[in-house]
């Protein structure tokens, strides 16, 4: 099994990763300001359990797949950027009142987790850097290394949701002045748009 050293050697790894500017990090931090606190943590959530679908696709050898198939890579980024480009849309056109969005624009506490869960699963890139990354760590000398994927992915998981939480806690605090104002919250808005069509760019360019 996973000796303590190397476990938190790789979660040293992961928290640092996690912090790395990425698409992940950027969807939270927006999210978080439009959307408020709860949202932010809903949308953390569902990224990490995202890992959960990259983890056992490295265990169960698709991640390999997909690397290794053009075809498949190209439709799974398509279908991310797609994905990014809706909420480009949806932020755009969002309503910029004072307050709380109306109830009946709202997403439910299950649309926003799910809305993490694509954000995350329909990004390839994930899926190779898992592939890359989690193998690393493991050591067929002592014992299954899928389990050793599993257990690594669970601490990455992990990283990954003390510290997107973090970003989802404080970017709420900063977005709830935007509230105050329909202009500023507007431009907030707007901006979020903007990233989200920048990352939907350059997610469809992304190489293997």
């Amino acid at each position: 099994m996973l000796s303590l050293d190397t476990t938190l050697t790789f979660f040293a790894a992961s928290v640092l990763l996690a912090l790395s500017p990425g698409p992940d990090n950027v969807f939270v931090l927006l999210h978080s300001a439009v959307h408020g606190r709860k949202a932010g943590l809903l949308v953390v959530l569902g990224l990490c359990s995202g890992l959960l679908f990259h983890t056992a696709a490295v265990a169960l050898g698709l991640a390999a797949l997909l690397a290794a198939s053009s075809t498949a890579f190209l439709v799974l980024k398509l279908a991310g950027a797609a994905y990014l480009l809706y909420l480009a849309w949806g932020a755009w056109n969002a309503p910029a009142g004072l307050g709380d969005a109306p109830a009946s624009t709202a997403m439910t506490p299950r649309q926003t987790y799910l809305r993490g869960v694509v954000m995350n699963v329909t990004n390839p890139k994930v899926a190779i850097f898992f592939l890359a990354f989690l193998p690393q760590f493991a050591n067929p000398e002592i014992g299954s290394v899928p389990l050793q994927i599993a257990l690594l992915g669970a601490v990455f998981g992990l990283a990954a949701l003390l510290t997107f939480g973090c970003i989802a806690w404080f970017a709420a605090s900063s977005g709830a002045a935007f509230k105050r104002s329909a202009r500023a919250q507007k431009t907030l808005n707007r901006t979020a748009a903007l990233v989200f069509t920048a990352l939907a760019a350059r997610l469809a360019l992304a190489q293997r």
